[in-house]
């Protein structure tokens, strides 16, 4: 028997017509459920208070995320920050002057002016180069940049590369050795000396038993008179470099162009704790000679030329040792030109024997 007929003529079946007749008493699953008394009655209040606009009954609103606008802020500030640091870490250290520690490139040609100004910071005992350009000096050795070898006229690259090597020894041996600073005689430099060039023999005789203006082992040596001064620490700053290229009659000539820094305070017992920094440039031309054509030895080269600028370390008459001056001396100490012994841009002008008096340091 047929459970019922639709306005088209068709005909439910039983089963459908039995879902209608349960549907139409209890509601189908899916239809929406007609609120609760209470829940007009609520709605109804809200809508009468004044400004304030309900939710739907069956409505939903995601809650908003809280701005964080002081923290994104920051966040930024500190991603630009870091950017330009990675950038132009030069700029960035620029602004703040005696600031920058890191260690310096070495120099392989010469610079187009002196370095900038570190401020005022006075040395201290644990940091003797404090507030000086050479606190960013490499130590010793490591300081005095030597070019790569090749071969010249009749040197081949290996000869070039001893010769360069022996070159910087003698830099070594002659201003950074510890007991030559200490006032030693120079015997492994001047073992490096050609000993058949009889001029500079007989001035290196000379020079350790009578220095004097002429006749001064400072033009080649730094010497310390311990009585007197003490080297505060362990550490020498240097900052130079080699260059060569084809002398005269076959030989390979180098120049040595480099400045010492040595921090030094008064020997005496009870002194204070001043620190003075006696700062030495050398500019020294060497001759690697063809034996077949120059007398030496292997192993050993001729001087052609000397040059230095001295520094805080003294102005009367030469003794042999660097004198630096402390206290109310270093007021009058020098009476020649300023010169800033940190400036590399120019050659070394004071030759063997310039007399241009004792030049003033403009920093130290």
């Amino acid at each position: 028997m047929g459970g019922g007929t639709e306005p088209d003529g068709s005909s439910k079946s039983d089963e459908e017509w039995e879902r209608f007749l349960h549907e139409s008493v209890t509601g189908a699953a899916d239809a929406p459920k007609e609120p609760s008394a209470r829940a007009r009655a609520v709605t109804r209040r809200l809508c009468e208070e004044p400004g304030r606009t309900p939710e739907g009954w069956r409505t939903y609103t995601p809650a908003r995320p809280k701005r964080r606008t002081g923290w994104y802020a920051a966040g930024l500030l500190v991603s630009l920050v870091l950017l330009v640091v990675a950038l132009a870490p030069g700029w960035v250290t620029g602004l703040f002057p005696g600031t920058d520690s890191s260690p310096q490139a070495a120099e392989t040609v010469r610079p187009g002016k002196a370095p900038p100004t570190q401020g005022s910071q006075r040395p201290t005992r644990d940091e003797p180069f404090r507030g000086a350009p050479a606190a960013r000096w490499a130590s010793g050795a490591a300081g005095i940049s030597v070019p790569e070898a090749e071969a010249v006229g009749g040197m081949t690259a290996s000869e070039v590369e001893r010769a360069l090597d022996s070159s910087r020894d003698f830099l070594v041996a002659s201003s950074l050795d510890r007991g030559v600073l200490r006032g030693e005689h120079p015997d492994k430099a001047i073992a490096l000396i050609n000993p058949h060039q009889k001029d500079v023999q007989d001035f290196l005789g000379t020079a350790f038993r009578s220095p004097s203006e002429k006749n001064d082992p400072l033009l080649l040596f730094s010497r310390f008179q311990p009585s007197r001064v003490h080297l505060v620490g362990d550490v020498v700053k240097t900052r130079g470099r080699l260059t060569y290229e084809q002398g005269e009659r076959g030989a390979l000539q180098v120049t040595a162009d480099v400045t010492f820094v040595y921090p030094v305070t008064r020997a005496e017992a009870g002194g204070d704790d001043e620190i003075v920094r006696t700062i030495v440039r050398r500019e020294l031309v060497l001759s690697w000679d063809d034996p077949d054509k120059v007398r030496t030895e292997p192993g050993t080269f001729s001087i052609v030329s000397y040059k230095n600028d001295i520094t805080n370390g003294g102005c009367g008459t030469p003794t042999g040792y660097l004198e630096p001056p402390f206290g109310t001396d270093r007021a009058a100490d020098g009476d020649g030109a300023d010169i800033d012994p940190y400036d590399r841009s120019a050659p070394v002008e004071r030759g063997e024997s310039s007399g241009d008096g004792c030049r003033r340091a403009t920093r130290s």
